[in-house]
């Protein structure tokens, strides 16, 4: 059951709702957790039942190892640090069966030559979202931050089904006090209506937007695969189309989960905010999957020893980091490859930081730095869309040979791109070839500018963390209030993302 289906839209979601308030209205909160938790593991085995059971054990699993940490003694750290070391291990290789396995099998098989065989091994879903959540909550157990002994509770934390299936990852103390709360069980019209208008919001931007920029970007990814010459406007097309794909893909469901939550009451913490817009990978990672960049870097990247080693050390760490976090997203080279591009990319934008050290403050200043951390990430998301290594090299290869006919007419700009790799040996370009690159292009301009769904709702901070506007922008006249005209809007929205239902795609976040 997606969210962008009819099952979910019209009989999971407000049946959920109505049963929770009704319940809670009369003052029977356990019941009504006890409901919502038995509606999110519903949600759940709809997509596999048989992986429901694989979800329980991890479940109870890790309740019980995290009420052993909080219960420690203050004196016996080294078996409770035994206590931490076996329950992360026990959830990294559930992870690592389920995920990994087969990978590993068939890359052993074809160094070695052996025949090694393991039965294709189906990935459950969610598998590395609430694994990863609940590492984090046996840590923080661990050093005395949080603690339950509520089941119910600890259960609800894992389950909730808004934030179940793609993130984000949430700390237990981030969603938890909510639910202690007395109004969180009541129906608040200000809550649903913001929820509703940001699930709206991200529905538009999944069933409408990306999914029209996957009809770009899958063929042209295919026909690389098949092993197909590529021009150098077709290449870069399935790159920016595919990079707008993502966006509003990822986007989309991060407002969807967020909106749910707040249906409930619940604000989950910000998970996207406009990375398109940062002026460095730095940057980029502070707002692209911010809850996971959170995690690698809490539980990882610290844990390696981050900067506390010298400076040759914490670039080790730095990469190390990345090229897990790429192996995270996928059982795969490619993301492996993307992993380590991002790393080296952190690494070079550190290096960069510490030899010029004037603040990008000038609008053109902030364009180049804009343009060329969007490029950066373009070729990156090459790799993390190609099925193969020589799929996303066709593909970058092709990104770099501009069509001969253009050839000794550049003047010195010729020698220059020569110098970053470019050759010019690809074929005739057709018209419309460079119609859909400009199209596409003027899509990603915009979308740099445009405001976020979280800027739009700023006055009513749609979620934990929301960050605040320090200055007035041409958008700040038009955010969103419960008024006629935003109701129109969201309406047509509404109607509009519901005809475009009959094709449903999953999010490309449920794969991970």
């Amino acid at each position: 059951m997606l969210f962008n289906s009819y099952q979910f839209i019209f009989l999971f979601l407000p049946v959920t709702l109505l049963v929770f308030f009704l319940i809670g209205n009369k003052g029977h909160h356990r019941i009504a957790l006890s409901w919502l938790v038995g509606a999110s593991l519903f949600f759940y085995a709809c997509w596999n039942p048989a992986y429901l059971g694989l979800l329980l054990f991890s479940l109870l699993f890790n309740y019980a190892c995290g009420v052993a940490l909080s219960n420690k003694d203050e004196q016996a750290q080294n078996p409770s640090r035994l206590l931490l070391f076996a329950g992360v291990t026990i959830n990294l290789l559930l992870l690592g069966y389920y995920k990994y396995a087969n990978f590993f099998i068939d890359n052993i098989n074809a160094f070695s030559e052996s025949n090694w065989h393991l039965n294709t091994i189906i990935l459950p879903l969610a598998i590395s979202f609430f694994t990863f959540q609940q590492v984090a909550y046996l840590v923080d157990a661990y050093r005395g931050e949080t603690k339950e002994y509520n089941f119910l509770h600890y259960a609800l934390f894992v389950t909730f089904f808004p934030q179940l299936i793609a993130g984000p990852i949430v700390h237990h103390k981030e969603m938890l006090p909510q639910f202690a709360k007395e109004e969180t069980y009541r129906l608040n019209k200000q809550h649903l209506a913001i929820g509703l208008t940001i699930f709206i919001i991200g529905l538009f931007k999944k069933v409408v937007i990306a999914d029209t920029f996957a009809a770009y970007a899958t063929p042209i990814f295919l026909s690389a695969e098949s092993g197909e010459t590529l021009s150098f406007f077709q290449a870069w097309e399935g790159a920016i189309a595919y990079t707008l794909q993502l966006y509003f893909d990822f986007s989309g469901y991060s407002d969807m989960a967020i909106g749910l939550a707040r249906m409930f009451g619940i604000k989950l913490p910000l998970n996207f905010n406009a990375p398109y817009q940062a002026c460095n990978i730095i940057d980029f990672w502070r707002r692209w999957h911010i809850t996971l960049s959170r995690f690698l870097r809490d539980y990882l990247y610290f844990s390696l020893g981050g900067n506390r080693k010298g400076e040759f050390r914490r670039y080790i760490n730095l990469f190390l980091t990345m090229l897990l976090g790429g192996l995270w997203h996928g059982a795969g080279w490619t993301y492996i490859a993307w992993g380590g591009l991002h790393g080296s990319y952190l690494v070079v934008n550190h290096i960069w930081q510490k030899v010029w050290s004037k603040p990008i403050d000038q609008w053109w200043s902030r364009g180049i730095a804009r343009g060329i951390t969007l490029i950066a990430i373009i070729i990156g998301w090459v790799f993390f869309r190609a099925e193969t290594l020589s799929g996303a090299l066709t593909i970058i290869d092709s990104m770099a040979n501009l069509p001969s006919s253009l050839h000794g007419r550049l003047g010195p700009i010729e020698n220059l791109l020569k110098l970053f790799g470019f050759n010019f040996e690809g074929g005739y370009v057709a018209l419309e070839h460079y119609k859909k690159i400009i199209w596409l292009a003027f899509c990603l301009l915009i979308i740099i500018y445009w405001p976020t769904t979280q800027q739009i709702m700023n006055k009513f901070q749609p979620a934990l963390n929301t960050p605040q506007e320090q200055e007035s922008s041409w958008w700040t006249n038009f955010s969103w209030r419960p008024n006629t005209a935003w109701g129109i809007i969201v309406s047509l929205m509404a109607v509009i993302s519901i005809l475009h239902l009959g094709s449903i795609s999953e999010f490309l976040y449920f794969q991970f």
